[in-house]
């Protein structure tokens, strides 16, 4: 989750001197070079094998979004509004798996759901006289990431995680890489550099320990301290932009968080509560 916050805040940094198609592609054409650079040598040129082509380019697609949407949203919101608003994405996944898969959704769920959605209403305040239409920008993120993380979950059925992890970062660096002849500018500060190399660092550390973490425990155990993240993300944004939310903000961060930690607890319940059934 720090290393998450440490990636955000260094994409609103950075996006306000770079090209946003140059900043991305530069960061997935360093991050897919790295990742195979260490994963051929060790697992050869089978490790391209997929079953499913077409489902890996439609999952870097959707990942390529997710990064375009969350440049735009930075550009017009403060890390750790950004960060409690994207943060509904666990609970808009339970519900639309629920649907998909045409089970009951308790009525606790969708209070947590529209709680959720109420917190972030506080902080955008639609109306207000800060608006811009601008701050949809991470609502269009959270549902473009929940159905990434569908298909992730709907894939690792059939694929491999280092084929996924392999394509995700290939489609994600070659789409906006057809770009960069009408997008490029001479960036002459090395510490912007050094802000794209972080990025894909950030980015990579963060994605491989949160791969490590769903290795050792439950999701129903994990999906609380994502929302740490939130705390990650105003302390970064308070660090690095000078930036405190207001009275509202907290309170639309605070009802975010809540209602995303209720929903884990609740997830934990329902998960117990089934193993304990019966067989028949």
């Amino acid at each position: 989750m720090l290393c998450f916050s440490a990636l955000d805040s260094t994409t609103k940094w950075v996006s306000a001197a770079v090209p946003m198609v140059m900043a991305i592609a530069v960061r997935y054409l360093l991050q897919a070079t790295v990742t195979t650079a260490l994963i051929v040598p060790r697992r050869g040129w089978a490790v391209f094998h997929t079953k499913s082509p077409g489902l890996q380019v439609l999952r870097g697609v959707l990942l390529l979004s997710s990064s375009l949407l969350a440049f735009m949203s930075l550009q017009h919101m403060p890390v750790g509004e950004f960060t409690s608003i994207v943060l509904l994405t666990p609970l808009v996944i339970t519900l639309a798996a629920a649907h998909m898969l045409h089970e009951q959704v308790s009525w606790l769920r969708k209070v947590l759901v529209a709680g959720g959605f109420v917190g972030t209403l506080v902080i955008v305040r639609p109306g207000g006289a800060d608006f811009n239409w601008g701050l949809l920008f991470p609502i269009a993120l959270v549902f473009v990431n929940a159905a990434f993380q569908l298909l992730t979950s709907h894939m690792t059925r059939t694929e491999d995680s280092v084929t996924m992890q392999l394509y995700t970062g290939i489609v994600g660096s070659a789409l906006p890489a057809l770009a960069l002849p009408w997008v490029w500018a001479d960036i002459a500060s090395p510490a912007l550099w050094g802000g794209l190399v972080f990025m894909a660092i950030a980015a990579s550390v963060g994605h491989f320990f949160f791969i490590l973490a769903f290795k050792h425990a439950p999701v129903a155990t994990l999906m609380p301290y994502m929302y740490v993240q939130i705390a990650f993300a105003v302390l970064a944004g308070w660090l690095v932009f000078s930036h405190v939310p207001d009275h509202w903000s907290w309170l639309g961060m605070g009802l975010i968080a809540m209602c995303g930690a209720g929903g884990a607890w609740l997830t934990a319940h329902e998960s117990r509560a089934a193993a304990e059934l019966p067989e028949h």
